[in-house]
């Protein structure tokens, strides 16, 4: 009887092991992505950077220009000064003071314009890259992938980091673009 006990619970225990091995088998797959790695190293992270650039370059540029501007009108000012009647003096101060609350306004412009920039860039590729991790997920058959930065991943082994893969894709996807 002793001996029937023991067999009984012994193929009991083997039918729970094999079970869970059986299920453990099954396991889901994760992804994690490096959204900034995307930005920095696919073609549309650097396109993006370069449009960016170049406009922040001509902005700074303007900038440049009207400071110059207001610079060159305080020292004709100063010059003009011992030379000229008080009167002109405080109209050309006034002149400098306009420019000067022209300058600044268009300063805090193209900061706004240069940010608007960025952020459209940013959601742009944010959904672009979304879709595509949509596709690996599905066609993979991947149960979760996530961004390694938003969500909070301390650690995650590289083999299950797609982000090359994505960049690939990505990068396949934008080259396929007309226009490219």
């Amino acid at each position: 009887m002793r001996l029937i006990k023991t067999a009984f619970s012994a193929g009991i225990a083997l039918f729970f092991l094999l079970g869970i091995s059986a299920h453990a088998a099954d396991i889901a797959k994760i992804g994690v992505v490096d959204f900034l790695k995307i930005l920095e190293t696919s073609n549309a992270g650097k396109s993006g950077q370069t449009e960016i650039k170049k406009q922040a370059d001509k902005m700074k540029a303007d900038l440049e220009k009207k400071a110059a501007e207001i610079e060159e009108l305080k020292k004709k000012i100063e010059k003009d000064s011992m030379v000229g009647n008080k009167e002109m003096r405080e109209e050309k101060e006034r002149e400098v003071q306009i420019k000067y609350l022209d300058f600044k306004n268009l300063e805090k412009k193209y900061s706004s314009e240069l940010q608007k920039i960025q952020s459209d860039s940013l959601v742009r590729i944010q959904k672009e890259v979304q879709t595509i991790a949509d596709e690996i997920g599905k066609k993979e058959g991947y149960l979760l992938i996530i961004e390694k930065r938003e969500a909070g991943v301390f650690y995650a082994p590289t083999s299950v980091d797609i982000t090359d893969k994505l960049i690939q894709q990505y990068n396949a996807k934008i080259a396929q673009k007309p226009g490219k």
